[in-house]
């Protein structure tokens, strides 16, 4: 019998999959090629869930349903909450975009961006490696459909084709990996599998083969090398609005992933999967930054500079457990946290200025196309800069904040090759610097390559403008997001 805790606990997914459904009702109705319905019908949605999620996520409590395959607890609602707030803002600024390429003529745009946020949902509150898959496949499907949903685009339809052939090989990685655990264990709970894994009476080379390989599951996700090959050219390829779709809520469920995974299932083999965390940020940091200078494609050069900031986030994750003492825990993972947010906040504002500056048949893509952005408009210039200096890590942006609080937990940990591995990614960041200048460099010395004014609807305006302006609050005050993160690995960790 199915209690009523069962049904609190996944209240926001239930919510979702209703409106979801009731979005594409609307959508059969609506006739008109701006979808205006399903537009104020999704984004009204979307404000519930993120009122919905935030009272959750404060009420500080932690439910367990059906069985305990379902968890809701701080982190997982904030996690979803900033999911549905990012998801919101791409609504907003991709309106007039998808509108003159066609992709609302269906009506699958917006159904298909909240069944991926869906995925989201359920990678966040799984607690079973069932759900964990359920969730994973749910966001990877709709991704999927999303990347080719200009059918008569061809590089959009072959970056789905490399999107859905490398995203299916890597879910079989991590799907063999969980059976694997689940042979080793016998239970598919993941408190179970920490019960088991810390009693030290299962097989210690089964549970390591399984790890290998949910590891790469995971990293693939995360876009890490030696699993970033389709990152580029998804991101290129996709349509912008969609490429943001992908680079956003979709790297907090992969957070969450990890955090279920390998901290609440798997931490008493820290000592095995941190190693290889380490070598996938190191790998990360050198292939994401040195790349990224030789593009001439922003949408391909911020590709690459995902890599590398995924690098941070693993470094993050790997300072959690020292010589066995987990005692840095909660300040490990909850820099990591704190990066993982902000990264996303970050990328909304670069995409958000390639969507806007974009015009029906023209595409903002090249570097080049920045040129002279200052002449056109300083306003819109100085948020461009402002989000670039933000992703070099350069103070008082945001950025510089999240790469300081991945940089301090690697330091306080007093490991010599940790320290050391901080130390390089300072020499990564400076790497990375260059090419983030070079493009505020072309926006403000370059010749300007059209006089044509810039024009964007009041919503997309005033959702930039505060978008840019919590780059740099965030960056002079950010102890409330900080604190948020650290009560959620906190409370995370006790229960």
């Amino acid at each position: 019998m199915i209690d009523r805790f069962s049904w609190m606990a996944i209240y926001p997914e239930i919510v979702l999959l209703a409106m979801t459904c009731v979005v594409t009702l609307v959508d059969l109705l609506d006739r008109g090629p701006r979808r205006l319905a399903a537009y104020w019908l999704s984004n009204l949605t979307l404000v519930v869930l993120v009122v919905l999620t935030a009272m959750y996520a404060l009420s500080g409590q932690t439910v367990y349903g059906f069985g305990g395959m379902a968890v809701s607890d701080v982190m997982a609602n904030w996690l979803k909450c900033f999911s549905s707030l990012a998801v919101l803002v791409i609504f907003i600024y991709s309106r007039t975009y998808v509108g003159q390429r066609g992709m609302l003529r269906g009506g699958e745009w917006y159904v298909l961006s909240l069944t991926s946020l869906l995925g989201v949902y359920i990678m966040c509150s799984a607690n079973n490696f069932v759900l964990i898959y359920l969730g994973l496949e749910c966001m990877a499907l709709s991704a999927y459909a999303l990347v080719a949903l200009r059918r008569d685009h061809v590089v959009s339809v072959e970056a789905a084709m490399k999107y859905f052939v490398l995203s299916a090989m890597a879910s079989g990685f991590l799907l063999y990996g969980l059976s694997m655990l689940y042979g080793a264990t016998g239970t598919l709970d993941i408190g179970g599998v920490f019960k088991a894994v810390a009693s030290g009476q299962v097989r210690h080379q089964v549970l390591v083969f399984g790890l290998v390989f949910v590891v790469a599951g995971m990293a693939f996700k995360f876009g890490a090398v030696p699993f970033h090959m389709w990152i580029p050219d998804v991101y290129e390829g996709a349509p912008t609005s969609v490429t943001l779709i992908i680079g956003s809520a979709p790297k907090l469920a992969a957070f969450a992933m990890a955090i279920r995974l390998l901290v609440e299932g798997l931490l008493p083999l820290a000592i095995d999967w941190q190693p290889m965390l380490a070598v996938l940020a190191v790998a990360s940091l050198i292939i994401g930054n040195v790349a990224a200078i030789a593009q001439t494609n922003l949408k391909r050069m911020l590709a690459y500079s995902t890599i590398s900031h995924m690098g941070f986030v693993l470094m993050g994750l790997l300072a959690g457990v020292v010589n066995g003492n987990a005692q840095l825990a909660a300040n490990a993972y909850s820099s990591a946290m704190f990066y993982a947010v902000v990264y996303v906040l970050t990328n909304l504002v670069s995409f958000g200025i390639i969507l806007l500056l974009a015009r029906d048949g023209y595409e903002s893509e090249q570097i080049a196309d920045f040129a002279g952005l200052n002449q056109r408009s300083p306003f819109y210039a100085g948020l461009m800069a402002i989000c670039l200096f933000s992703l070099a890590g350069i103070p008082p942006l945001v950025g510089f904040q999240a790469k300081l609080s991945v940089l301090q937990a690697l330091i306080s940990t007093q490991q010599p090759a940790l320290i050391a591995l901080a130390v390089f990614a300072v020499v990564m960041a400076l790497v990375g610097a260059f090419y983030y200048i070079r493009v505020v460099k072309v926006m403000y010395f370059d010749p300007a390559v059209s006089a044509e004014p810039i024009q964007a609807p009041l919503d997309m305006r005033a959702t930039l403008s505060v978008n840019g302006a919590l780059l740099l609050i965030l960056g002079l005050v950010p102890g409330a997001l900080m604190s948020l993160c650290a009560q959620a690995i906190v409370q995370m960790l006790a229960t």
